[in-house]
C-alpha cells in the first residue's frame, strides 16, 4: 500500500512538535488519555439521544498495556472511533483537531467536555515511540482500519480486523540510548505514577494489570507467611477530583489527606478555601493556607503557583501568574475549561482570562485571611508569626502599590502588652492628644522596651510598636500613614509631645555640646541636648533618611557597601552624670573628654551598634570608678 505523506508540510514541522513543544518526554501519556477521554465522551454525548449505542456511562474506560517483551505499549478506549476519512484528517494533518471540530458542532453541556483542542498531541508518541499504530473502528461503521507510521516519513492507512468500537493505540518504544532510558515507560509504576500525576481525574476509569507480590491467604496468620505473586486489573485514577465535589460531601479530614497528599506537607493548613466562580471565565479553585513555612520558602529552589488543571488534567504544576508574590505561600488548585492554552497544553496564553482569574482569587485569599483574624486571632497570630514577613515584604515591594491591600493584616508586638496588635487597633487605643503613630526599632521587644528615646513616649502614656524584623522599618516607611496617622519613629527629633523637664542654662548647654562635639571628633554628625531622655543620661539617634536599623540590614546585606547612618549623639543636660562632665570642662578637660567617649559608646551600646575599641572602654569606665 502507498505511503501518505502528511498533510502539514514535512519532517521540520514534526520534528518541531515531538522535540521543541513539550518539556518532558513523559506528557506524551497525558495527552494520548487525554485524546482517549476525548473520544469517549464523543460517544457518550451521542449515546444520551441514541438508544444504538448500547453503553451506559457506567461501561465506558481506558485500558492500558504494557509488554516488556516486544516493548510495546497501548492505550485503548471504547470511544467514538475514527473511520478513513477522520484518520486522514485528524492523524494525517498535524494541527488538526476533531475535538476541537467537534466541540464547536455540539452545545457545550455538562455532559461533554472536550479536552483536546489543537491535534498536535498524538503527534508526542514520537518523542519515545519509533513507530505507532491507530487500531479503529468508528461508531456506526463496519469497517475498521489500521493507521501506521513511522515518523514524518509519513503514514499509511489499511483495513484490519476490529470487532468493538473505538481505537488503540500502540507505541513500539524506542530502545535505550546512552543518556535515554524508555524503558521506563513500560514500568507498571512509571505508568501508574504518570497516570496519578497527570490524568488522575478523566471522568474515567484508567484501567491496568498490575502485578504484586501478596501473602498467602491460607498463611497469612502464620509465623512464616508465604508470598504469590498476584496479577489483578486495578483503576489507577480517582476520576473524581476533591474540588469538584459538593463542600458539604468533602470532611475536613478529606481536604486535609488531600493537601498532605498532593503538597507532600504534614502541617495542619491554616484555612481551607473553596471557591466556584461562573462568569467570564468559570473556574474552580481548591485552596490552602499553610500553617508552617516550608524548608526552603526563602529559597531560590521554593516554586509559588498554583496546580492549574483543564477538565481534570493537569496542565501546569505550579502557574505563578495565579498568585501574586506576596501570596506566594498559598498551595492549591484551579480548574477551568476557559484558559486559553498554547498548542502543547503546558503553558498559558497570557491574557485577559488569566488576569481575571488571579485578581480574583487575590480577593479572596485576602478576604479569607480577614476573615481568620477576626474568628480565629490565635490561628491568625500563629499564621503571621510564620508567614507576616512575606505579607511585609508585599507592601515593600513593587514601590508599595500593593499597600492599601495588605495594611489591615499586618501586626506588631507593642507597649501595650505580650499579645500581637494590628494597625487598627492601635489606632482604636490612640489617647485623644496623640498625633502620631509611634514605633521603635531593635533586636527584639525587651531591647526596645528599654531603649533610652522611648522613655519620654512611654511616660506619656502613648503606646510604641516593637519593629523588631529587618523589614518592619522599610514596611512603616513604605505605609507612610495608616487612618490619617503618620508613622513616628521614637529617633524622631520633634516627637509632637511637650518636653515638662526643667529648663537648662542656655550658655551652659551650648559650652558642652560643643566641648562634646569637639571631643568625639568625625565619630558623630552632631551633638544635641535630648528633648526626649528622662531618666537615662545619653542616646544615639540617625539623621537623615538612613536608620540604624537600616544600616545594619544593607551592611549585612552588602558589606562593601559601608553604609553608614549620620550619627546625632543626644545628652539629657539634667542627668547628674552629664551635670558631672560640665562641671569638668575648663578644670579638668582630659576627664571631661573620658566623660564624652563614655557616654558615646554607651550610646552605641544602647543603640545596638558596635562600638569601636572594647578594651579602651572598659579601661575608660574602670579610671571613673
Amino acid at each position: 500500500m502507498a505511503k501518505k505523506q502528511f498533510k502539514s508540510e514535512s519532517k521540520r514541522l514534526l520534528d518541531l512538535m515531538i522535540n521543541s513543544i513539550y518539556t518532558h518526554k513523559e506528557i506524551f501519556l497525558r495527552e494520548l488519555i487525554s485524546n482517549a477521554s476525548d473520544a469517549i465522551d464523543k460517544l457518550c454525548f451521542i449515546s444520551l439521544t441514541d438508544d444504538k449505542v448500547g453503553l451506559s456511562r457506567e461501561d465506558f474506560k481506558i485500558k492500558i498495556t504494557a509488554d516488556k517483551d516486544s516493548r510495546t505499549l497501548t492505550i485503548e478506549d471504547n470511544g467514538i472511533g475514527m473511520d478513513k476519512d477522520d484518520l486522514d484528517k485528524n492523524l494525517g494533518t498535524i494541527a488538526s483537531s476533531g475535538s476541537y471540530r467537534f466541540k464547536q458542532e455540539m452545545e457545550k453541556t455538562d455532559d461533554v467536555d472536550i479536552i483536546g483542542q489543537f491535534g498536535v498531541g498524538f503527534y508526542s508518541a514520537f518523542m519515545v515511540a519509533d513507530k505507532v499504530e491507530v487500531y479503529t473502528k468508528k461508531y456506526g461503521s463496519d469497517t475498521a482500519y489500521v493507521w501506521s507510521s513511522t515518523g514524518a516519513d509519513g503514514y499509511t492507512v489499511k483495513e484490519t480486523d476490529k470487532d468493538s468500537v473505538g481505537s488503540i493505540v500502540k507505541l513500539h518504544i524506542k530502545d535505550d540510548g546512552e543518556n535515554e532510558n524508555y524503558s521506563e515507560f513500560l514500568e507498571q509504576y512509571r505508568i501508574s505514577e504518570l497516570i496519578k500525576k497527570y490524568s488522575d481525574y478523566i471522568r474515567y476509569p484508567i484501567l491496568m494489570d498490575m502485578t504484586r507480590s501478596k501473602v498467602k491467604e491460607e498463611t497469612k496468620d502464620s509465623d512464616k507467611p508465604e508470598y504469590e505473586t498476584v496479577t489483578e486489573t486495578e483503576t489507577l485514577n480517582s476520576m473524581v477530583p476533591i474540588w469538584q465535589r459538593p463542600k458539604k460531601d468533602v470532611t475536613d479530614e478529606e481536604y486535609e489527606k488531600f493537601y498532605h497528599d498532593k503538597f507532600m506537607t504534614f502541617d495542619k493548613p491554616a484555612k481551607i478555601i473553596t471557591t466556584s466562580v461562573e462568569g467570564v471565565v468559570t473556574y474552580k479553585a481548591l485552596l490552602y493556607i499553610p500553617s508552617k513555612t516550608p524548608f526552603d520558602f526563602y529559597t531560590k529552589d521554593y516554586k509559588k503557583g498554583l496546580q492549574l488543571y483543564s477538565s481534570g488534567v493537569l496542565i501546569m504544576d505550579n502557574c505563578e501568574e495565579l498568585l501574586p508574590d506576596y501570596f506566594r505561600f498559598v498551595k492549591g488548585v484551579v480548574d477551568s475549561q476557559d484558559f486559553s492554552l498554547n498548542i502543547s497544553r503546558e503553558v498559558l496564553q497570557h491574557d485577559h482570562q488569566l488576569k481575571t482569574v488571579a485578581n480574583t482569587l487575590e480577593k479572596k485569599i485576602k478576604n479569607e485571611l480577614t476573615s481568620l483574624l477576626k474568628k480565629d486571632r490565635e490561628t491568625y497570630e500563629s499564621f503571621f508569626g510564620e508567614f507576616g514577613r512575606q505579607l511585609k515584604y508585599g507592601i515593600v515591594s513593587d514601590y508599595g502599590m500593593h499597600k492599601d491591600n495588605l495594611k489591615d493584616l499586618l501586626m506588631f508586638y507593642s507597649s501595650n502588652g505580650e499579645k500581637l496588635t494590628t494597625l487598627s487597633e492601635y489606632v482604636d487605643r490612640m489617647k485623644e492628644e496623640q498625633k502620631y503613630i509611634y514605633f521603635a526599632t531593635g533586636e527584639n521587644t525587651q531591647t526596645i522596651s528599654k531603649l533610652p528615646q522611648a522613655e519620654m513616649v512611654l511616660s506619656k502614656g502613648y503606646e510604641v510598636l516593637y519593629c523588631t524584623q529587618d523589614i518592619d522599618e522599610f514596611t512603616l516607611q513604605t505605609l507612610q500613614s495608616y487612618n490619617d496617622k503618620q508613622f513616628k519613629s521614637v529617633d524622631s527629633d520633634d516627637l509632637g509631645i511637650e518636653n515638662d523637664e526643667p529648663e537648662t542654662d542656655n550658655e551652659s548647654t551650648d559650652t558642652t555640646l560643643k566641648f562634646v562635639r569637639d571631643a568625639l571628633g568625625d565619630k558623630v554628625n552632631e551633638v544635641i541636648a535630648s528633648k526626649k531622655l528622662v531618666s537615662h543620661p545619653v542616646c544615639m539617634t540617625a539623621k537623615g533618611g538612613i536608620s540604624f536599623e537600616m544600616e545594619k540590614y544593607f551592611n549585612t546585606m552588602q558589606p562593601e557597601a559601608g553604609m553608614k547612618a549620620e550619627r546625632c549623639l543626644e545628652l539629657n543636660m539634667n542627668h547628674p552624670a552629664v551635670k558631672k562632665m560640665t562641671e569638668l570642662i575648663g578644670t579638668d578637660d582630659d576627664k571631661a573628654k573620658t566623660y564624652a567617649q563614655i557616654f558615646y559608646n554607651q550610646a552605641l551600646l544602647i543603640a545596638g551598634l558596635p562600638i569601636e575599641d572594647p578594651s579602651g572602654y572598659a579601661d575608660m569606665v574602670s579610671s571613673i570608678m
